[in-house]
């Protein structure tokens, strides 16, 4: 379980494919703080700590996880959002965040405003994962309020300090992005649907 706030970015340093997996290994602040068997959300991808090296430690992600996120797109040198799992009793400052990654979207615009930043992004809509305005959205693991949501797509608003301290900085026109949609709001559509039926 996570929250979505970004503790710290991971440098990609090393990527080996071994048959249908692949080795993520990830230098960051509190490698010596992880143990294995450990899990991390990595760009909102919750993965398990397999191995640690002095400051850097290696993930495994699976066919499934590089079939359904932008982990496959990673190369030695990118930089990830990172969280350690939720502690128990402590604030839940984001929102809960599984980090089960429900589908990728597409960044189609960039827009500064005086001192903020507007991303909107674009998402496959027959997959039935929704938004509705003033809720929430996991984007490459940071928790976020959607704004102008809209049947397969939205945009968010980001402010100086998350800019900063996460990928958004480095996120382009056209970039790959993991989304994971609010899981008190995949619960409720599920029950319409079958209340539907």
């Amino acid at each position: 379980m996570f929250t979505g706030i970004v503790e710290t970015l991971g440098e990609v340093i090393r990527l080996k494919r071994d048959r249908e997996n692949l080795h993520i290994s990830v230098k960051s602040d509190f490698t010596k703080e992880l143990k294995i068997d450990q899990s991390v959300a990595h760009n909102g991808v919750c993965l398990t700590v397999v191995d640690i090296l002095d400051d850097v430690y290696t993930v495994t992600a699976i066919q499934e996880t590089l079939d359904k996120t932008n982990i496959d797109h990673l190369k030695a040198g990118d930089f990830i959002n990172l969280e350690r799992g939720m502690q128990l009793g402590a604030r839940l400052d984001g929102h809960i965040v599984q980090g089960h990654v429900d589908q990728t979207g597409i960044c189609t615009n960039i827009l500064e405003q005086n001192g903020s930043w507007q991303f909107d992004f674009e998402y496959d809509s027959s997959i039935n994962n929704i938004t509705i305005e003033k809720g929430s959205i996991t984007v490459n693991g940071t928790s976020l309020t959607v704004v102008n949501s809209k049947q397969n797509g939205f945009s968010v608003c980001i402010i100086p300090y998350t800019y900063e301290n996460t990928i958004f900085k480095n996120l382009k026109i056209g970039d790959t992005v993991n989304l994971e949609f609010d899981v008190i709001g995949k619960y409720v559509a599920r029950l319409a649907e079958f209340g539907l039926k």
